[in-house]
């Protein structure tokens, strides 16, 4: 796979950019950042790989992340640009990448799996259908917007030595905008799913919330993050969307997943088969989550995971 001459890397979450760069490392021979955030955050994006950083400022709490489009799409060169630009796969980036395609007549493809180059084009693998098939798009525009999922890419070490360009850039206010009139912090997890090595997943066949604490338990024993099917999440509310796995949530990469009563639709294990190996539990031998298990067992887990639990503890 030839390379191009330059790829352009951009996250609304600063941990997001050890993989963007290294998606970029393979596309590229040179990666240009884009960082909103402290001087840490830009010479961090340097150490793990950017070998220039147009510096954004720190944002502004009346701004939201959409309203940089038109700065950014000044520093890439506007409808002149000829560069891929590699965002992170978050409800504020999928937003910014829209602006950006029409202010750049760009082609846009969210939720990239996997990115590669024919005759100078970069072509993007990416789930559709609700996770039930793949399509590939070869974007022929002179700039491409492509939003990349985590947990996708391997991120690269990062080396503290490695030196890299800085340069300030001003804000550019756009014609049109929203005000913000006030800022309320979201009550919910921080939690990064895709980067836990050990995970238990729980589906409906957890009867009540307050069966949570039997699973927390099990969680602590076993030193795991906490996630959910969709319903868990979406439907009964008992657990953050920051925890849904599946195919519109986290894409696991950890060592163990664990999955209890989670039935294994195909939308839920597109985020949990990237997982090393997966252990699932189920009273219906008949699950489709058996057929993805490297481990799997026919039983109740009320029964379970107290066993579980007590095993651990030995």
């Amino acid at each position: 796979m030839s390379k191009l001459a330059n790829v352009w890397v951009f996250s609304d979450i600063n941990d997001r950019y050890a993989e963007l760069l290294a998606a970029a490392r393979q596309l590229g021979d040179n990666v240009t950042a884009l960082v909103l955030g402290t001087k840490d955050d830009v010479a961090q994006a340097i150490s793990m790989g950017a070998d220039v950083v147009y510096d954004l400022g720190e944002q502004d709490a009346q701004r939201r992340t959409e309203d940089y489009a038109d700065t950014i799409a000044a520093v890439m060169g506007g409808k002149s640009a000829s560069a891929p630009l590699l965002l992170s796969a978050t409800k504020r980036c999928k937003s910014l990448a829209a602006r950006l395609s029409i202010l750049m007549d760009a082609g846009l493809v969210n939720d990239a799996v996997t990115l590669n180059i024919d005759d100078g084009h970069v072509v993007v693998e990416h789930r559709f259908y609700g996770g039930l098939a793949f399509g590939a798009e070869k974007i022929v525009t002179p700039a491409a917007i492509i939003s990349v999922l985590a947990g996708v890419f391997e991120p690269l070490a990062e080396d503290l030595q490695r030196q890299g360009q800085v340069i300030q850039v001003n804000y550019v206010q756009p014609a049109v905008t929203l005000a913000c009139i006030e800022r309320r912090p979201k009550q919910g997890s921080s939690v990064d799913l895709s980067k836990a090595k050990r995970v238990i997943g729980i589906g409906r066949g957890l009867a009540a919330q307050d069966d949570l604490k039997m699973v927390q338990e099990l969680a602590k024993v076993l030193d795991a993050e906490l996630g959910c099917s969709r319903p868990i999440a979406e439907g009964e509310h008992w657990m953050e969307r920051e925890r849904y796995i599946g195919v519109s949530g986290v894409l696991l990469k950890s060592d163990l997943y664990l999955a209890l009563g989670i039935s294994g639709q195909i939308q839920h294990m597109v985020g949990g088969n990237g997982a090393r190996t997966i252990v699932a539990v189920n009273k219906d031998k008949n699950a489709p989550v058996f057929q993805y298990a490297d481990y799997g067992l026919v039983g109740d887990i009320y029964k379970v995971v107290p066993a579980l639990i007590d095993q651990l503890k030995r």
